[in-house]
C-alpha cells in the first residue's frame, strides 16, 4: 500500500487531455472516445456542496479503497477499470497529478439513477423514519432507533442530480419509469448483493457499512458495468464496530470513517450568526476537522488492507 502523499489536489489540470466534467470530487477526461481518466481530488462534499479546503492524500486513499473492492466483488457484476496504466495516457509531467489517485476506464452510458443500499438507519434514512416510518417508500418496522441495524438491507435509489443540486430519492416504481423493469430489477439485485458480500467482508474486518450507493453504466452491447467509485467512504457510511452498541444505546450517530465528522461539524457551523443553509459557499472548515478527516480516511484503507 503506498503512502499518500502531504500535498493536496484540490482540482487537476491535464492539459493534454480535453477536460469532461469536474465532479464533486472527480475530474474527468476523455481518452479517445472509449475511455475516459478519471482522478480523484482531495476535493470533499457533504450536502451535495464542495467544500473549499481539500482534505490531503483523500483522492489516493479513495482510489485504493475503490481498487480494493473492484477486485474483491468483480465475480457479481463486471467493472469498467480497462486494466492499463492511468500514467500512459498523460505526459510525463502531469503523472504526479494522477500517480495512485487515477482510473483509467470504459467510456459508458451513465444511468442516472443512485443505486442506495441502506443495511442500517442512518443519516436521512432515520429522519424520514421519524416522519413516515418508511424510507424512500419501504416501510419499515415501529420501534426502530437511529443507527438500528434494518431486519434486511433495504433498496433506496435517488436520482442523480445536476452538479450543485441535492441527489432526490425516489421510488423502485420510479426507476421501473425511468428504465423499464428488467433493467431496474438487475441494479437492485446487484446493488443489494454488492452490499451483503462487502457489509461481510467488512465486518470481518472490524467494521460496519451501515449504508452505500453504487453507480452504473451500460456498455454498447447493453451490459450493467460497475462505475465511478465504490464502497469508498465519500459513498458509505463505515462504523468501526466497537464503537457501535454505545451508540446505538445512547440513540447516537456512531463514530465513523466518513464524511459524518464533517457533516456534524457543519450541522452546527453558524454563518453570520445563522446556521449553515446547506448551500454554497460552505463554511471554512478549521484545521482540525481537515487533520482528522484525513486520519480517518487513512484509518478506514489500513483496517480494510490490514
Amino acid at each position: 500500500m503506498t503512502t499518500p502523499s502531504t500535498s493536496a489536489l484540490h482540482t487537476s489540470n491535464i492539459a493534454s487531455l480535453p477536460l469532461l466534467a469536474r465532479g464533486k470530487v472527480r475530474d474527468n477526461y476523455a481518452v479517445g472516445d472509449d475511455r475516459i481518466l478519471m482522478v480523484a481530488s482531495d476535493r470533499l462534499s457533504a450536502f451535495d456542496v464542495i467544500m473549499g479546503e481539500p482534505i490531503p492524500g483523500k483522492g489516493e486513499l479513495l482510489t485504493q479503497m475503490a481498487l480494493f473492492w473492484f477486485a474483491k466483488l468483480g465475480h457479481i457484476c463486471p467493472n469498467h477499470l480497462t486494466g492499463e496504466a492511468p500514467e500512459s495516457v498523460v505526459t510525463p509531467e502531469e503523472i504526479p497529478q494522477v500517480k495512485n489517485r487515477a482510473m483509467l476506464v470504459q467510456r459508458l452510458q451513465p444511468i442516472m439513477i443512485e443505486a442506495v443500499v441502506r443495511g442500517y438507519l442512518a443519516g436521512s434514512g432515520w429522519k424520514e423514519y421519524q416522519d413516515s416510518q418508511a424510507v424512500c417508500g419501504v416501510p419499515l418496522p415501529a420501534g426502530l432507533t437511529n443507527a438500528a441495524k434494518l431486519p434486511a438491507p433495504i433498496y433506496t435509489p435517488a436520482a442523480k442530480a445536476e452538479m450543485g443540486d441535492h441527489d432526490e430519492n425516489i421510488t423502485y416504481e420510479r426507476t421501473v419509469e425511468m428504465v423499464g423493469e428488467k433493467l431496474a430489477a438487475q441494479i437492485r439485485d446487484t446493488a443489494i448483493r454488492l452490499y451483503q458480500e462487502a457489509a461481510e467482508i467488512a465486518l470481518q474486518k472490524g467494521m460496519i457499512i451501515a449504508d452505500t450507493k453504487f453507480e452504473f453504466g451500460l456498455t454498447q452491447d447493453g451490459t450493467l458495468v460497475l462505475m465511478d467509485e465504490v464502497l469508498t467512504p465519500d459513498s458509505s457510511r463505515y462504523w468501526p464496530v466497537e464503537g457501535y452498541e454505545a451508540a446505538l444505546a445512547a440513540g447516537a450517530n456512531p463514530p465513523s470513517y466518513d464524511k459524518q465528522f464533517v457533516r456534524d461539524w457543519l450541522e452546527q457551523a453558524k454563518v453570520n450568526g445563522k446556521p449553515w443553509d446547506k448551500t454554497a459557499p460552505a463554511p471554512r472548515l478549521p484545521q482540525e476537522v481537515i487533520a482528522k478527516t484525513a486520519a480517518k480516511y487513512r484509518e478506514a484503507l489500513e483496517r480494510l488492507t490490514a
